[in-house]
């Protein structure tokens, strides 16, 4: 999954602050729109995350960011839970959802398609094994663009 140097470096910055009030950094968004940008932290709790949670992370990570600046001109702080379509950022992700549904985006085609729906099935050191349709796929992690677990209510 291709991230940027800048959400590399934010997550390496920031996971400290959100772990130092009880939660776990589960993922950056980071959008670059002219002159104001959005930073999307979502964040998960061993009881899941409340809206005191989201306010709590925010303060501490806006003292971090304050301190760090690590985005030029004006930008919007949003913290949230994943929720139940939750991103999955890492294998690790990948691999805490295994016998779940997710849908993933490649950057570039595979097998001559780039969107697949599948169960996660295993995850290899460099790739996500998926149930697709009743066939094994394995998709090379560097591959996937964006994912996310599919909800199943």
């Amino acid at each position: 999954m291709a991230v940027s140097k800048k959400v590399e470096a934010m997550t390496a910055m920031l996971a400290p602050a959100v772990s130092a009030v009880g939660y776990e950094l589960w993922g950056i968004e980071f959008y670059q729109q002219g002159k104001h940008s959005v930073l999307r932290l979502f964040i998960e709790g061993p009881e899941g995350v409340s809206v005191e949670g989201c306010a709590q992370v925010s303060h501490q990570v806006s003292g971090v960011l304050d301190v760090e600046d690590p985005i030029a001109g004006e930008y919007t702080l949003e913290v949230s839970s994943p929720g139940w379509d939750r991103p999955l950022f890492t294998l690790e992700q990948y691999g805490r959802s295994a016998g779940s549904e997710v849908a993933v985006r490649l950057a570039s085609p595979l097998n001559g398609r780039r969107k697949y729906k599948g169960v996660v099935q295993q995850v290899t050191d460099d790739a996500v094994q998926l149930l697709c349709e009743g066939e094994q796929v394995s998709i090379p992690f560097a591959m996937i663009d964006k994912g996310n677990v599919v909800p199943n209510f």
